[in-house]
């Protein structure tokens, strides 16, 4: 009886921890803790806005306009009852100017419903009253953006804006004819190349969708399964903890699209782990940043971002394409960070779990039932059934699910909780994409894209390896301050265009193969997602040194370091699109994935350090040199790399007993 009370408080205490952890480092959980009349009212219109959705993505959505303002409306107008102006300020009560701005927002909401037919009958044109209305839903959606979001996204949209207006007098290839105030307000907020584009499209459909059937997933125990699994799974390995980690953090990343998000969910229990078992507290805390970032490339549900290629590549391409084509790369990537904690384990000489650290294997293997839901997924839309319906189906076998599993409390009051939680997920996407779309929308109109994108080509050169060079670092630069699914929607409108320009020169757009268009779009996604573990301003792993108590610093470059594989596959896909599983054999991708497997186990060996045995700085220089052979998409490489590789593996074959006898000899010292 006093082991279960201990477990409960544990479970308790690291609940706790979670929240602090999400509210200090997650923008999106800053969120205020109402009580009495107004927590029951903001929890009514959380619940409208997800029958709303639900609605639509059952029967059909509106009119993009309606469509779109709606969504927007109840995501500003709850943001501004829920999300206090400063991070610290007041939690418990609204301030009075909270309730105007939650007021005007919803009016600016239901504006378009209201004026629909005269406004798509006006040509273009709007009246004094649209361009206040517009106006105010531009300082709406910056002040919103800020709140959930953070404020460097919205420096960025601010000075989009200035560029749209002060064009004229902008330097060379940046000029262009300037917008004046009616024109931008008519452009953000009455037309579809703005606020109401395409990332608020794909927010108010698909995106809310699947954040609706994540938070039904975390409902019905899927989360806590998930850790228990892992540790099922991984617990008894050399090093097991780390490994745990990774599987946890892996499987975590199909219900969510947060890197900070992941890494409390599943750091709060394996980060204490890890450094029981002899993990170094900056190592520790970088093995949950490095997996926990990965989350967002995991199929079958990734980032936000994942949902936007689809729009933004067309071309017919479904997010099932971009889910399959994510599985290889997602499996390079996490196979890396196993390696690389495999053999830091090694060298340090840790053990695996015993077996009355494990849970009870039996009990844990008998609820695989649990994963229905997202085998579920999988199935229809490899049936080729529309997205949306895929997480309709998802979520209704989720509640099936609820109901069989008697470890968690299910029922109508949980289906209820549900709907208002996924919808409180669900507002900093909307306040990101609608922010975002200012941005895009200045891009096209004025031409910025494309001037940028030439400019780019033209400063590198027409090298295609500098070219990428310089995207991955304006893609890092953007992700240290916008979330994903901004810096992606920045980077695939400006910095895409200009790697498909390099890969197929002097090709009409309409004439480029799909498979080009997608490797330059997964290529700037890679890069503003590893942003998170990247430092100066590593989000992911600060958040974990908040666990481990390690120094942000080095966490994050231990995270950056064990994530190398996430540095080399955007470049592998690149110069090699059969990772995108597009028009390839099973032969040749079988053959990419094993030389890129041994070449992350070389990569793995010469940065840890270790591989039977320690390795001295000139073989770690050799073997990295060998992966980097093996990785690289070409046969001769491939042959020369695993040439070195062969007789990489025969010398520490042969000598492992000598390097084991000198461990033994320091142990004894």
């Amino acid at each position: 009886m006093k082991a279960v009370e201990m477990r409960n408080q544990d479970k308790l205490n690291e609940e706790q921890l979670a929240q602090e952890l999400l509210e200090k480092f997650d923008t999106e959980s800053n969120f205020r803790q109402l009580g009495g009349i107004m927590k029951w009212v903001v929890y009514c219109i959380l619940l409208a806005f997800s029958l709303f959705q639900l609605y639509t993505a059952i029967f059909g959505a509106f009119t993009a306009y309606i469509q779109r303002s709606i969504h927007l409306g109840f995501a500003l107008t709850i943001i501004f009852l829920l999300f206090p102006p400063r991070k610290k300020g007041l939690k418990t009560r609204i301030a009075f100017y909270d309730y105007i701005l939650a007021l005007i927002a919803a009016i600016c909401g239901i504006y378009w419903t209201l004026n629909y037919e005269r406004l798509v009958t006006s040509l273009g044109t709007i009246n004094q009253l649209d361009f206040i209305v517009g106006g105010l839903v531009i300082l709406l959606v910056l002040e919103a953006a800020r709140r959930t979001v953070g404020l460097p996204i919205v420096v960025i949209a601010i000075l989009f804006l200035l560029y749209a207006i002060f064009g004229p007098y902008m330097p060379n290839f940046l000029a262009h004819r300037g917008q004046s105030l009616e024109q931008l307000v008519n452009l953000m907020y009455f037309s579809t190349d703005g606020i109401l584009g395409t990332p608020i499209s794909v927010s108010a459909t698909y995106i809310f969708a699947f954040l609706l059937f994540g938070a039904f997933l975390v409902k019905t125990g899927v989360g806590e399964y998930f850790n228990d699994l892992a540790i099922s799974v991984a617990g008894k390995l050399v090093g097991g903890p780390a490994k745990v980690a990774v599987f946890s953090s892996a499987l975590q990343g199909t219900i969510s699209g947060s890197s900070v998000a992941n890494v409390v969910t599943s750091g709060v229990y394996t980060i204490p782990m890890m450094k029981r078992l002899g993990y170094k507290r900056e190592f520790a805390g970088a093995v949950e940043a490095a997996a926990s970032t990965g989350g967002q490339i995991m199929p079958p549900i990734m980032g936000a971002a994942a949902f936007l290629m689809v729009e933004f590549i067309g071309r017919g391409v479904t997010y099932w394409d971009i889910a399959k084509s994510a599985a290889i790369p997602a499996i390079l990537y996490f196979t890396g960070i196993w390696i690389m904690t495999h053999f830091e384990a090694k060298k340090l000489g840790l053990r695996g779990l015993t077996d009355e650290e494990l849970p009870n294997r039996k009990e844990v293997f008998k609820k695989l039932y649990l994963l229905t839901p997202l085998v579920l997924i999988i199935i229809i839309m490899m049936m080729g059934i529309p997205v949306i319906h895929a997480a309709l189906y998802g979520i209704l076998a989720c509640i099936v699910v609820g109901f069989l599993n008697k470890d968690v409390k299910f029922g109508l009051r949980e289906i209820i909780d549900a709907l208002a939680d996924g919808a409180r997920t669900a507002l900093g996407v909307a306040a990101a994409t609608a922010c975002a779309g200012i941005i895009v929308g200045v891009v096209v109109k004025t031409g910025l894209g494309l001037s940028l994108a030439s400019g780019l080509v033209e400063i590198a050169g027409g090298n295609v390896l500098l070219t990428l060079f310089l995207v991955m670092i304006a893609s890092l630069i953007l992700g240290m301050g916008a979330p994903t699914t901004a810096n992606y929607i920045i980077t695939s409108t400006i910095a895409a265009p200009a790697i498909v320009a390099l890969l197929a020169p002097d090709v009409p757009l309409s004439a480029v193969p799909v498979v080009t268009i997608l490797s330059a779009h997964f290529f700037v996604f890679y890069f503003g997602i590893i942003a998170d573990i990247t430092p100066p301003v590593a989000l992911a792993a600060f958040t974990a040194t908040a666990i481990s108590g390690g120094e942000p610093i080095k966490t994050g470059i231990h995270s950056a370091k064990l994530a190398i594989a996430a540095f080399i596959i955007p470049y592998m896909i690149i110069f090699s699109p059969q990772l995108l599983m597009i028009d390839v054999t099973v032969m040749e991708v079988l053959w990419v994935l094993l030389t890129a497997i041994m070449g992350m186990i070389a990569i793995g060996a010469g940065v840890i350090g270790f591989w039977y045995r320690r390795i001295n700085w000139i073989e770690r220089i050799i073997l990295i040199v060998a992966g980097l052979l093996m990785v690289y998409p070409e046969s001769l490489s491939d042959i020369i790399g695993l040439a070195i590789f062969g007789i990489m593996f025969a010398i520490q074959w042969f000598t492992k007993n000598k390097g084991e006898h000198k461990m033994e000899m320091a142990k004894n010292r």
